[in-house]
């Protein structure tokens, strides 16, 4: 997966309305300079982070700074003007529509249409539908959902996927009014004196909440962790303390200016600091985003004024001043940029090319603020009643919609057409269809004749259990197991074991159940591979679930009466204190007791080798896609093959019960690894078999699994 995406989702000053929407909180002048000076820093660092991610390795700190700035204003707006009824919610739901969401469609309608004219069409029904969800400003719920999938994790990051911050300020927008709002009300049973106190002692209590729920939540599931609400709202509630506190703090800092200087040069170096060390390997948000959100609290309290080496000469500069006032257009306009471009141009970016792109990000920026921004300020051209900004908004996210699900049935419509073609094929055992074209290289091409599984049906092209939710995935804490084939008492009984280079065996295994009278019963976890040892992964809560999951999956399969075990893995992750090649060592050991205890309780084993992985490619479909017409351009040397030490257990185990089928060569000849065979795309990303080209392997392991069991 593509680690992404801070935001400054929170928008530039506005020079006319309120004091505490445009940025004048505190300060010896109209215009918070300083926080200007902070939107300008925060977006300069996420935007050097995604085109020089190698030069600012933390550069996703920049939305953690966007996030306290944006919840120190609305709450300084609301608690100078609290709500007290629905309109005065709808009111300023309202501002926040006017403000953010036309500048928001204008760059999500150029992106779609972009997507359509130079995106491959592989990519069309995911992107179409992460465009939908920025519009619904739900993207974060839908990264979140697809950072516990690890077959999503090679995919392609979308020209929206920046637009989960977004989200995750829309949903406070909703959220955070309605909470103090419920703070005020209670605080007028209290005394006047403790009326303010009691309103931070709400905000406190839910900002302490989610901070325990990022910390815990990032130990136990870190990808999803990133884009969920909860794991943030503690970032946008310390700007909201800050706010509570601020006037208190300018009172004690009043005529000591040293201590302002003291106090924001601390913060700064407090978000530098974070920037220049942090990496994506760390836990985050969690604890460690503390360093950025306090820093940025720090500068917003210090309200800094002039004085000697006072750093607000250089944040008062122009042009610091000018970046902050784009920086929201900045950051829409960007990532789409950072996405769309190589697919244009035909290559990836070069320092020319981004150096061009960031200024053509800041000319788009520019413009978008001068023409669509400035001009949806206030009530204008939306004008009175309020529920026309409430129509505007609900248009505008139905339009997205539409469009996504136009794309989405499209692509589902080419995709029945083509099950069709593929049965047909599959059904006939003189076609030189998929795996037969290397079966049969006397008669058949490698690639086939034509290609009969496009890029775009492959990529959706995965077996079952992914469809079907017979996977363990995130922490590997829920256990289950799922059943296909044949519910009949005289079935053959067959255990599928192993991690997803296990799973995509499974469209072969059902082919065969529905011949043969088989009953299957997966036993399927990412990236676990079903050793009785411990084996590394980021957080304490993966590796110990793995190890127990593996012991209860050797025993079920020693215990049951199996007729046959299907045996695969994919071995990579580490075990602890070993390097790659000493765990692939310690893995077969493991793997022949394994092997040893399932032949002694009489079951028959088939280890089916670990097919290619096409690491030099990102994504298969793809390069598929772009290179319809030259599909040699897609394949790749003999370096694809893997080592396997569970094949390499069962090859010298010498067991008559464990036997190993090695089908590589039904995907590579001679010095090549192909990519496509028979007319089929082999893989639905890099390394696994799409489900089509696994069916297509049936008659090699259903005779494999014959000779086993007759034997």
């Amino acid at each position: 997966m593509t680690v992404v995406e801070p935001s400054p989702s929170v928008a530039p000053a506005r020079r006319t309305g309120r004091a505490a929407t445009s940025g004048r909180v505190g300060g010896d002048d109209k215009q918070r300079k300083d926080i200007q000076a902070l939107r300008a820093i925060a977006v300069l660092v996420v935007v050097v982070y995604h085109f020089f991610p190698g030069f600012l390795r933390g550069g996703f700190v920049g939305v953690d700074i966007f996030f306290v700035i944006s919840g120190f204003l609305i709450t300084s707006h609301l608690l100078s003007r609290p709500p007290r009824s629905a309109r005065d919610l709808a009111e300023f739901w309202g501002r926040r529509i006017r403000r953010l969401l036309p500048a928001t469609f204008v760059v999500l309608a150029v992106t779609a249409v972009g997507v359509i004219i130079w995106a491959p069409q592989t990519v069309w029904t995911n992107w179409e539908t992460q465009i939908a969800a920025s519009a619904l400003y739900i993207e974060n719920w839908f990264l979140a959902g697809q950072a516990v999938n690890y077959l999503a994790a090679d995919n392609a990051a979308s020209p929206v996927q920046h637009f989960w911050s977004l989200s995750v300020e829309e949903q406070f927008y909703i959220m955070w009014p309605i909470v103090l709002m419920l703070a005020v009300l209670l605080a007028s049973l209290a005394r006047p004196a403790l009326r303010r106190r009691v309103v931070t002692g709400v905000l406190g209590l839910v900002v302490a909440a989610s901070f325990v729920v990022s910390v815990w939540v990032t130990a136990t599931n870190p990808a999803g962790a990133y884009f969920l609400t909860w794991t943030r709202i503690w970032e946008l509630g310390i700007g909201g303390l800050a706010a509570c506190g601020f006037g208190w703090i300018q009172r004690r800092l009043e005529g000591r200016d040293g201590w302002r200087v003291v106090l924001a040069y601390l913060g700064l170096a407090m978000i530098a600091w974070s920037a220049l060390t942090f990496t994506g390997s760390m836990p985050f948000p969690s604890y460690t985003a503390a360093l950025p959100v306090v820093g940025t609290a720090l500068v917003l309290v210090a309200a800094v004024r002039g004085g000697i080496l006072s750093p607000r000469p250089v944040m008062s500069w122009q042009p610091v001043q000018f970046v902050g006032d784009v920086s929201y257009g900045l950051y829409l306009w960007h990532w789409p940029l950072v996405v769309l471009l190589p697919y244009v141009i035909g290559h990836a970016l070069h320092r020319s090319d981004k150096i061009v792109a960031i200024m053509a990000a800041v000319v788009l920026a520019w413009l978008s603020k001068v023409l669509v921004e400035d001009v949806f300020r206030g009530r204008k051209p939306l004008g009175m009643p309020l529920r026309r900004s409430f129509i505007f908004a609900a248009t505008g996210m139905i339009v997205f919609v539409v469009a996504a699900a136009g794309v989405v049935g499209w692509q589902a419509y080419r995709t029945a057409s083509e099950k069709t073609a593929i049965s047909h094929a599959l059904n006939d055992p003189s076609s030189c269809f998929g795996a037969r074209a290397l079966a049969h290289p006397s008669s058949c091409t490698p690639h086939g004749d034509k290609l009969v599984t496009s890029p775009t049906f492959t990529a959706a092209d995965q077996p079952a259990p992914y469809k079907d939710d017979c996977w363990i995935l995130g922490d590997f804490a829920e256990q289950k197991t799922c059943h296909y084939g044949s519910s009949a008492p005289d079935a053959v009984q067959v255990a599928l074991v192993g991690n997803s280079h296990a799973g995509h065996w499974l469209p072969a295994l059902q082919q065969i159940a529905e011949q043969k009278n088989w009953s299957i019963t997966t036993y399927l976890i990412s990236e676990c591979y079903t050793v009785d040892a411990v084996v590394n992964y980021e957080s304490p809560a993966r590796t110990s679930n793995c190890l127990a999951w593996n012991k209860k999956v050797i025993e079920s399969v020693a215990d049951k009466k199996y007729d046959l075990v299907v045996f695969s893995n994919r071995t990579f992750a580490r075990m602890p204190g070993k390097t790659l090649a000493q765990t692939q060592v310690a893995a077969e050991r493991e793997y022949e007791s394994v092997l040893q205890k399932w032949s002694a309780a009489g079951r028959h084993v088939l280890v089916l080798h670990d097919t290619p992985y096409a690491t030099d490619l990102p994504d298969v479909p793809d390069c598929v896609a772009k290179h319809i017409s030259d599909l040699s351009a897609c394949d790749g040397t003999t370096a694809r093959k893997q080592g396997d030490p569970l094949a390499t257990a069962a090859q010298q185990l010498n067991d008559p019960r464990v036997k190993m089928l090695d089908l590589t060569d039904r995907i590579c000849s001679g010095d090549t690894c192909y990519s496509v065979v028979g007319g089929v795309i082999v893989y639905f990303d890099r390394g696994h078999l799409s489900a089509t080209f696994a069916r297509s392997l049936t008659p090699d392991i259903r005779a494999a699994a014959d000779k086993l069991l007759q034997g």
